[in-house]
């Protein structure tokens, strides 16, 4: 392969990672924001360093309301209602993200493996601040038009934001 070959492919990398990145700003400044409430979590791992382990109230809502034959490797689309907070609560799963009315959203999820995922189910912080995190309440999540989903922050109780700062 010439060098010619090996620049066009490595500027095409580059385009493409950049591409990528450029997707992901939009989302998290023009997204709509939507908070899911979480379920027991546990803060601690070891090798990994400090984190936060997500599972979702609304998952157990999209597991009860999955045909039996999309429970292994699947994926879709929750329709959610926001109250004025912008909590989500669960209205119906949808095979397209479609929005049929004000104050909701279409949240994407995948089933891998029989467990139900909304874009993460990790929440990594810097080393120390367990106990600031274990308090957390809701999943902040930024949502683009096509229900793709990114996690911004976690919230505490009342949606307060979490970090030394805020509670002290």
């Amino acid at each position: 392969m010439n060098k010619y070959a090996v620049s066009a492919i490595g500027l095409l990398i580059l385009i493409g990672v950049n591409g990528s990145i450029w997707q992901k700003e939009q989302v998290l400044s023009n997204g709509q924001t939507v908070f899911l409430t979480l379920a027991p979590v546990d803060p601690r791992s070891i090798m990994q360093g400090d984190y936060m382990r997500l599972r979702f109230e609304l998952e157990s809502q999209v597991r009860a309301q999955l045909p039996q034959d999309q429970t292994e490797n699947s994926q879709g689309f929750v329709l959610v209602k926001l109250d004025d907070k912008g909590i989500a609560q669960f209205i119906n799963l949808q095979t397209e993200p479609t929005i049929i009315e004000p104050h909701t959203a279409a949240l994407q999820y995948r089933v891998r493996e029989g467990k139900i995922k909304f874009a993460t189910d990790a929440f990594f912080f810097e080393e120390g601040q367990g106990d600031i995190y274990a308090q957390a309440k809701y999943g902040e999540f930024k949502v683009a038009e096509n229900g793709e989903l990114l996690l911004t922050d976690l919230r505490g109780e009342s949606l307060i934001k979490l970090n030394k700062k805020a509670l002290d």
